[in-house]
């Protein structure tokens, strides 16, 4: 009988705990219950010192504003979260649900968070909605909270805009990884080492770098 490796059994919630309860807001897509701090999957907030422009062109802080609305939303709620990955920053990525809502569901459908495409799709529906409908961040002007990182960090370290694929080089040779794989988190790209980002795997393997196995 051909035995599986025990990895291979094991549903994705096995490979991380599942945490719960009360919530203490970080920022728009980052929580705290307890000691474990929690990005929520699939949606992407702008950052705290972020500013976006309203349609007179005036510029208004709206990473610091979709803060306050998530804490008086759900700072002290009850949350399930099931944990389905850990980032590169050592958190949690996980689902949370709050009286059986998704709060990553809420925040999109609200113009509080737009839906992080790179990872999933989930949200797409809500992002539309909220867009159309020219709810919170969807007011006026508003740069991907993705861009806004790599215009922070000009030395390559944060992916530009959606394109997350990590084009790593190591005694390995060009190797590279895409969201979900076993060493995506902990890959650290360094452009003054020829390391780059892709945008597509194509791309990548058009450059000379191969997939990781794993």
């Amino acid at each position: 009988m051909r035995i599986l490796p025990l990895v291979l059994l094991m549903s994705p919630n096995m490979l991380w705990a599942d945490v719960s309860g009360p919530i203490e807001v970080v920022d728009g897509d980052t929580i705290r219950i307890g000691s474990a701090t929690v990005r929520l999957f699939g949606i992407d907030a702008p950052e705290a010192d972020q500013t976006c422009q309203s349609d007179d062109g005036a510029s208004w802080p709206c990473g610091a504003w979709v803060t306050q609305q998530v804490q008086a939303r759900f700072a002290g709620q009850l949350a399930d979260c099931a944990v389905l990955d850990r980032d590169r920053y050592d958190r949690a990525v996980a689902r949370c649900l709050v009286d059986g809502a998704d709060i990553g569901r809420v925040l999109v459908a609200e113009g509080l968070a737009t839906a992080y495409r790179a990872y999933s799709w989930d949200y797409d529906l809500e992002e539309k909605s909220a867009q159309l409908a020219r709810l919170g961040i969807w007011a006026g002007t508003l740069q991907s909270p993705a861009a806004f990182r790599a215009d922070q960090a000009p030395d390559g370290s944060a992916p530009p805009g959606d394109c997350v694929i990590k084009g790593n080089i190591s005694g390995n040779g060009r190797i590279y990884h895409v969201p979900g794989q076993e060493n995506y988190a902990e890959t650290v790209i360094d452009p003054g080492d020829g390391e780059r980002w892709f945008c597509a795997a194509a791309e990548a393997e058009a450059a000379g770098w191969r997939a990781a196995r794993r």
